[in-house]
């Protein structure tokens, strides 16, 4: 079978499979870490393997590479990129920092190498608020998620200057959803991503990056809960929570990019050690401060 073939190859190659919390069942299950991005990130800093099959999206394999260049890092599919990563270039990013000169600039996580390298210091969605308290500055430049900013506008007395960037998946749920859950499941425990829209946040129990929503899950005496996140975490929650019942808040709630790793890919992936990420050091020097900076922070 095919599983078994990936995790004796893996063995052979000396490799470790990261795979993101949207990853398909199957590609999660083969995978030595399943996490969010700031868990993968500082997996891949500490990881002593030689191969990094890195299940994601173009910017999780590029953080990889920058924190660990004698690494071959791979990305099982190529096209699996980040739409919201590509919402902002560096230039434009240049042109914001032109325009606020006292102000430091936070770049979320979910984005491009180019980016990173001209901000101050990465985030995620777990760390955002005490990434930008750690700040001396009091303006704080926050690129390219909106709704990210406008969640950690709420939680900081710095004035937040945002990119009007967004998640096509958090971006589609609506308050209106959440009642709707809350009707059908009247029991249930509500969390979102912080990537949902503010009047969606309003609605919720619960705020939560990816990998909160699991600690949440696992310690909460609740034994129903509605999930407003992609799709794909909620295979894990229930791995980890067989007791208890889990619904998403959306059906659609489907990132097309991370859906499009499958076990063949991961094979190939380790058969051929490609298509492999690298970033020029001329960027990755740069990014990778602005990376190491965020690790720094306490979360």
């Amino acid at each position: 079978m095919i599983k078994e073939e990936i995790l004796a190859l893996k063995l052979e190659r000396h490799a470790t499979i990261l795979a993101h919390n949207y990853q398909i069942p199957a590609v999660q299950d083969v995978a030595d870490l399943v996490g969010d991005s700031l868990e993968l990130s500082r997996a891949a800093a500490r990881l002593d393997s030689e191969v990094i099959i890195f299940c994601g999206v173009d910017f999780m394999a590029e953080t990889a590479a920058i924190l660990s260049p004698q690494k071959r890092v791979v990305l099982p599919e190529k096209g699996a990129w980040c739409p919201m990563a590509h919402m902002i270039t560096p230039e434009q990013l240049c042109d914001m920092k032109t325009c606020n000169p006292e102000a430091a600039t936070v770049c979320y996580v979910n984005s491009t190498a180019e980016v990173k390298a001209e901000s101050d210091v990465c985030c995620t969605s777990a760390n955002g608020v005490q990434v930008v308290d750690s700040l001396g500055e009091k303006e704080v430049i926050f690129v390219p998620d909106r709704n990210l900013a406008a969640y950690v506008a709420r939680h900081t007395d710095k004035k937040i200057i945002p990119w009007n960037g967004y998640c096509y998946v958090h971006d589609h749920f609506t308050a209106d959803e959440v009642r709707s859950a809350r009707a059908e499941h009247p029991r249930a425990e509500v969390l979102v991503h912080p990537e949902c829209r503010p009047e969606v946040i309003d609605q919720a129990d619960f705020v939560y990056s990816t990998a909160g929503m699991g600690r949440h899950a696992r310690a909460s005496c609740a034994r129903e809960f509605v999930i407003g996140t992609e799709v794909g975490m909620i295979y894990r929650l229930k791995k980890e929570n067989p007791e208890k019942e889990f619904y998403p808040l959306s059906q659609n709630a489907v990132c097309q990019n991370m859906k499009k790793t499958t076990l063949e890919k991961v094979l190939l992936a380790l058969q051929t050690l490609e298509p492999r990420v690298t970033v020029p050091e001329r960027i990755a020097s740069r990014a990778k401060q602005s990376i190491e900076r965020m690790l720094q922070v306490k979360v």
